[in-house]
């Protein structure tokens, strides 16, 4: 009945090159565990943020010292030591629990990875996984766009944190050496490199695969702005006169600019499509109602445009003139972009001249009304029309001709937007022009927030409808003349439904 405990690498820091297994283990988890300094701020969960989903269990696993001194009996071994030791102690009564914990590592696990010093104190009393990442060293050769070995020659892989002596020596050596660990390490192995005789061939990476990515010959560095998020790559001698690639523009890829509009569905995560998840991933900028933007986990490669909920033109003119210089940018938008949402809007825009080069795709996403229908049954089971009572748009006349229209054809209604702060009493006139075609009867579900933490949903007659009891986080279900409503007891939600055969002669 124990849980799984899993070492997840999540590779040198760009989301996209998480593995679809970790990316899966990740979302799926119960409990996410991640190292961090005593500031509080993770890498590794920064990178994990897309595929986190809301509900999981966090453990931050903040180390009790880095590169300080401590006052600890054993030093600093002695004070990770303990450390790790503890952690094993908090993970171990999520897997005595029987709740799977991902522990979430940069890279690779067993690449010089804290996640190791978990797994050999748990290892043997819990299964235990560990799913590989691509490594810095892997991300440093595809950032400099050359071969690090190949055919016969040797690579070696060196701790910067090795005595300087023993380090000059392994470099001479050797045909190709990665050399990890700078930061306060660097002055002493930009020395090694310079009395092996290897400077002149060696190339710094730092922070490779993300925004921040930079390039540059070893010798060039100042010490003083050297990360520990960066290394010293020695290509092998077949390709030591290679020259770098130029560092790609990280604001657009092969594709160019686009806008993507991404369906968000009517609440958390567990609602997302696989689609618009991964659209979320690779946007560079998101665009949006401040409360729909603030739903997408944050990704710190990534910039984050907020806005008000009623300047839908101006919100898609500036998506699409980020596109046209060539970022990839997507829109979000709650339910489906596509009903009373951002969709429309980037399009007509989009239609305008000037913009005829910039791509505009559509990721649909769970739309209100299903939602709320599924929590009572199925009352859109048969023919139905979608309404928005939103008069801010279309003149209210409208709206009463299209109400009127759709309760003589005998049709359920999903109505939008039934009342706002601004909007009281658009509800009132519904219920009593439906009252005219329906009987008082009729089944009326009221849902707030479906999906979300406040989340409420009755059934009334539609004679009962009050509406006091409906805000702007409500969507409201009419049903038809066939749509059947049982009352249920025990706590037990009420069932509506439409039948999907339609009496004869009616």
């Amino acid at each position: 009945m124990s849980g799984t405990l899993y070492g997840v690498g999540l590779g040198p820091g760009d989301p996209e090159l998480v593995t679809v297994r970790a990316a899966r283990l990740i979302t799926s988890a119960g409990v996410v565990a991640y190292h961090c300094a005593r500031h509080g701020r993770s890498i590794a969960r920064s990178v994990a943020a897309p595929y986190l989903r809301d509900g999981q269990i966090e453990e931050p696993l903040m180390y009790p010292v880095t590169v300080e001194t401590t006052d600890h009996p054993g030093g600093y071994r002695g004070a990770l030591d303990d450390f790790y030791a503890d952690c094993a102690t908090r993970l171990a009564a999520h897997l005595d629990a029987g709740r799977d914990v991902v522990v979430l590592a940069e890279g690779d696990p067993f690449f010089y990875g804290s996640y190791m010093h978990l797994h050999k104190r748990l290892a043997h009393r819990y299964r235990a996984e560990v799913v590989p990442g691509v490594t810095s060293v892997s991300a440093a050769a595809a950032a400099l766009g050359r071969p690090l070995v190949e055919r016969d020659e040797v690579l070696t892989v060196l701790p910067g944190t090795l005595d300087p002596d023993e380090l000059a020596r392994r470099l001479a050596d050797t045909d190709a050496a990665a050399v990890l660990k700078l930061g306060r390490t660097f002055p002493a192995v930009r020395d090694a490199f310079e009395r092996s005789g290897r400077l002149s061939a060696t190339w710094y990476v730092e922070r490779a695969t993300t925004a921040a990515e930079r390039t540059t010959p070893l010798s060039d560095v100042d010490p003083e702005s050297v990360p520990y998020f960066s290394l010293a790559l020695l290509p092998g001698p077949l390709n030591a006169d290679a020259e770098p690639l130029e560092p790609p523009a990280r604001s657009t890829d092969a594709r160019g600019g686009e806008v993507v509009v991404v369906g968000l569905g009517p609440a958390g995560r567990p609602w997302l499509t696989p689609e618009a998840q991964a659209a979320l991933a690779e946007a560079e900028h998101l665009v949006g109602y401040r409360a729909y933007v603030d739903r997408v986990p944050p990704n710190p490669r990534q910039r984050r445009h907020a806005s008000d909920n009623r300047v839908e033109a101006e919100r898609a003119t500036f998506a699409l003139d980020l596109a046209k210089s060539g970022a990839r940018v997507a829109v979000v938008s709650s339910g489906d972009p596509g009903v009373f949402a951002m969709a429309a809007a980037v399009l007509e825009v989009a239609s305008e001249p000037g913009y005829a080069t910039v791509p505009v795709r559509v990721l649909p996403g769970l739309t209100a009304a299903q939602a709320v229908a599924s929590r009572v049954g199925a009352p859109l089971g048969h023919d139905y029309c979608v309404l928005s009572l939103s008069d801010r748009l279309k003149p209210w006349d409208v709206i009463e001709r299209r109400l009127n229209a759709a309760a003589e054809a005998d049709l359920a209604i999903a109505i939008y937007n039934p009342a706002s702060r601004a909007r009281t009493w658009q509800v009132a006139s519904a219920r009593d022009l439906l009252l005219r075609h329906r009987s008082p009867d009729t089944p009326v579900v009221i849902g707030r927030d479906v999906g979300g933490p406040a989340e409420t949903v009755t059934v009334v007659r539609l004679a009962d409808l009050d509406p006091a009891d409906v805000d702007m986080r409500c969507l409201l279900l009419v049903g038809s003349s066939t749509t059947r409503w049982t009352r249920t007891a025990d706590g037990h939600p009420d069932v509506v439904f439409t039948p999907r055969h339609y009496p004869p002669g009616s």
